[in-house]
Order: structure tokens, then sequence, then C-alpha cells
């Protein structure tokens, strides 16, 4: 009876170890050539360049990452990854430029970074601010335009975040206090529009049980390579449980 026992916790303790090890045996494969776009500030720019050179169109952030895992893991699946960050963007200018740098490169993912600078404008530039229902408004005609184009789209968007850190220290109940606003905003369209959404705040606010804030946001909105490093980590983490071939 005892051999028994310890033949089957055996087997089950090797099938466990073998399902453990070979995780992408049953994970379904990408279905057709999806575009991805990354679309917002300087976050996502990561100084990107400005022509076909392949080796700098994805910049040095978090959007670099994601795209270099996806592409290199999957050659085959013929996937097309865009970079269209713009540092110093607020939510109007992406909407100046939302037809050439988003609607006509046609994505199936589509992610979105954006909000710090419409607080950084609410305290420093007060006459190019939005308010927090004008972002909203905004936002939500861009994912609409883009819904219209492509019903299919999915919609990745990341919640913005500030911490007192550096010139953020100057002003910080307002910097913080606005961007709570959008981040409310953020959450709401997510829920709206049925997107992932990436809690980039939470990822950090974890992050600093291990550093100090300034070792992963060195400015108060800019993130080091470590917190790119997370910031990627955490798209893959969450935009897999929808597209189910990104699960590893």
């Amino acid at each position: 009876m005892q051999r028994r026992k310890f033949l089957k916790s055996a087997a089950l303790t090797g099938l466990a170890t073998e399902l453990t090890l070979s995780p992408k045996t049953s994970s379904p494969k990408p279905q057709k050539a999806l575009t991805f776009l990354f679309q917002g500030d300087s976050i996502t720019d990561g100084n990107r360049g400005r022509n076909l050179d392949p080796n700098h169109i994805m910049g040095h952030g978090y959007a670099y990452s994601v795209a270099s895992r996806i592409g290199a893991d999957f050659p085959e699946a013929g996937f097309t990854f865009y970079n269209r960050g713009i540092s110093a963007n607020k939510i109007t200018d992406l909407q100046k430029r939302w037809e050439t740098d988003t609607l006509n490169l046609k994505p199936d993912v589509l992610s979105i970074l954006v909000g710090i600078n419409d607080t950084g404008a609410t305290i420093n530039k007060p006459a190019e601010a939005t308010t927090a229902e004008e972002f909203e408004n905004i936002y939500r005609i861009l994912l609409n335009d883009c819904r219209r184009a492509n019903p299919e789209i999915l919609f990745v968007l990341g919640i913005p975040f500030v911490y007192p850190v550096g010139k953020r220290i100057e002003h910080w109940e307002q910097w913080r206090d606005d961007t709570s606003k959008r981040q409310a905003v953020v959450r709401k369209l997510a829920r709206e529009f049925d997107a992932v959404l990436i809690d980039y705040p939470a990822v950090f606010d974890k992050a600093i049980q291990k550093a100090p804030i300034e070792y992963w946001i060195w400015d108060g909105v800019h993130p080091t390579v470590f917190a790119h490093e997370l910031m990627a980590r955490e798209w893959m983490k969450q935009v897999g449980k929808r597209l189910r071939f990104l699960r590893y």
C-alpha cells in the first residue's frame, strides 16, 4: 500500500514538473500578424529614432523591451511594432496627430500612456492645460475613433504616475492631486472600453519596498532603465491575460 502511494505521488510530481517546465505546450498560437502601436509622451518616446533605422525605431524604454521580447519569441508571426510617443505630449497633442500617428497605422493592439504632461501644464502652463473632464472627453473621442476603424482593437491603457522627487517636490500636493484625477479617468475609460489596464503606480509602490523611489523614478516622472524593465514585465503580464499566446 505504501509503495503504491509513493508511486502515485511520484507520478503526480513528475507531471507537475513537466507542466511547469513546458508552459508553452498548451499556449495558443497567434492567429494573425498583429500590429502593436505604443503611443504617449516622453516615457514611451524613449528617445526613439525618427527614421526607419531598425536599431532605434522603438527607443530605449518599456516599449522597446516589450517589442524585443515579443518579436524575438514569435519571429514567424509577422508582427509589426510602432512607437509614436513624443516627449512633452499632452492629450491635446495626441489629438492633433491622431489620424497620422495612430489611425493610419491601423493598430490591432494600441498601448497608451499619457496624462502627466497634462498635470504639468495645470501647474506650469495653465493656458495650455485641460481639466480632468476635458482630458476624459478627448481621450474618449480618440478611443472611439480607433474602435470605429477597428472594432476588434485591443486597448492597453497605462495609468500615469508621479512621485515627490526633484522638481516634483515643489507644488507636490498639486502634482499628486491632479495626477490622481487623471488616474481615475484612465481607470474609468479602461472599464468603458474593456481595455487592459496597466497599473504602473502599483508596480512602483511595490518596488520602493526594495529600493528608494529615486532608484526607479529619477526625477519624479521619468523612469530609470530599471523601472522601464518593471513596466515591460507588467505590460507583458497584463496583456498576456488577453493575448493568451504571450503567457509564458
